[in-house]
């Protein structure tokens, strides 16, 4: 075991100075701007596009008395619930005066970007609407006409405001909160940093060197000094990131409000320790598993085709595991709580919610023994399979039978 644990620190040394004092560790740091800059971006051209946008309007054509006390209406509720509460109204003019259309031929002009027309009149109005737009609009419109026909008043009362520090249903709701965004951060920087493992050993095993360093050191050695070494990087990286986010947001905002991020029920020292130990859990699970994965790969093509379902199975773990953080106590919880590759984001989000500490405890040395599980099983297989001699690395047999995937003999 001090062999194996020796030797994986040699390795490990190698692998991360190797990558820190390469070039394209500074490329590693900036990987996070891009999808910073494209957020940005795609945030303001939405923003604008929803502003630049024509906003569709009702006509009204009614007599101009009854057009201007259903607008009125409309204009004084829409400055206490807010503008987008009713639709917005336009008098288009009265039905008998001079060049007065029918409401389908309002509807049919470009011009006037109307999706209803309401005529007749405020006793016996009619709306005149494709199905969707009458469907979303009529309850609105029926609500105005009631309020212009029967006088009521628009003024809304003013009740007494009595602020409370917090509810116990407000503090539940923000401890779900805080549970899915740790969970949504350990999942992104997860799939950010994880994916880099599935081509690690392909190098080693294109130069040969992977049988040099297997015949003087055992596999093992190789299999985690390679882990930790990217851990290591990973959460270099890390320090980096956060540091540089918090000095800018440092710069950008003065203070932040009491309560604007929901305290979790550990507290936030623990809460962020637990964050740090899930993390690292969750990286050394999939990238032993896709170290194993990726050692049976021969080229960088291969590895490319490995990193599509890869991800698309780290995406149904997170969805299965942001899924139960509303079922607490619940056997799907439970459930996801106990599956390896899921506990690490069902138990961080569970600390959102629960005090007890003991859980996490179990959690964690499941997760170290699941880990140490696949690293062995990883570590077989790739003898198994990539270091024996003869056809091990080949995609034949002794026999000249092709072998799907270099396992499976499936013809000649």
């Amino acid at each position: 075991m001090k062999e194996i644990i020796r030797a994986a620190i040699v390795i490990g040394r190698r692998d991360l100075t190797a990558i820190i004092f390469s070039k394209a560790f500074i490329l590693f740091l900036l990987g996070p701007l891009f999808p910073v800059i494209v957020a940005v971006a795609a945030g303001s051209l939405g923003g604008q596009i929803a502003k630049d946008a024509d906003k569709p309007m009702v006509g009204v054509l009614m007599q101009a008395d009854e057009a201007a006390k259903l607008v009125s209406v409309r204009n004084e509720l829409s400055e206490q619930l807010g503008d987008g509460w009713y639709p917005e109204l336009k008098a288009i003019g009265a039905p008998d005066s001079a060049g007065a259309k029918s409401p389908r031929e309002y509807l049919t002009d470009k011009k006037n970007n109307l999706v209803a027309v309401v005529s007749g009149t405020l006793e016996k109005p009619v709306i005149t609407a494709t199905k969707t737009e009458a469907d979303r609009n009529d309850d609105e419109i029926a609500n105005l006409i009631s309020y212009a026909v029967n006088g009521q008043s628009t003024q809304m009362p003013k009740p007494q405001i009595e602020i409370v520090v917090k509810s116990a249903s407000g503090a539940k709701k923000g401890q779900q909160v805080t549970g899915q965004l740790a969970q949504v951060i350990m999942y992104f920087l997860t799939v950010l940093l994880t994916g880099m493992v599935l081509s690690n050993l392909v190098e080693e095993k294109s130069n040969k060197i992977i049988e040099i360093l297997a015949a003087s050191i055992p596999i093992e050695s190789v299999f985690i000094g390679k882990l930790f070494a990217m851990l290591i990087m990973s959460l270099i990286g890390l320090t980096i990131w956060i540091g540089t986010g918090l000095g800018i947001f440092s710069l950008v905002v003065a203070e932040i409000p009491a309560g604007a991020i929901p305290a979790p029920a550990v507290g936030w020292p623990i809460f962020l320790i637990l964050g740090i130990i899930y993390f690292t859990m969750t990286y050394l699970m999939l990238g032993a598993l896709f170290l194993g994965i990726g050692a049976m790969a021969a080229t960088v093509r291969e590895v490319q085709t490995l990193s599509m379902p890869v991800t698309m199975v780290q995406l149904i773990i997170f969805f299965f595991a942001a899924y139960t953080v509303t079922q607490l106590d619940k056997p799907i919880e439970k459930i996801a709580a106990i599956f390896p590759f899921s506990s690490p984001f069902a138990m961080i989000a569970r600390s959102a919610q629960v005090p007890t500490l003991w859980h996490h405890g179990v959690a964690v040395i499941g997760q170290i023994f699941f880990t140490i599980l696949l690293l062995r099983i990883g570590v077989i297989l790739f003898k198994r399979n990539v270091m024996k001699s003869g056809s091990g690395g080949k995609v034949k047999d002794e026999g000249g039978k092709r072998k799907l995937f270099g396992l499976i003999p499936v013809g000649r």
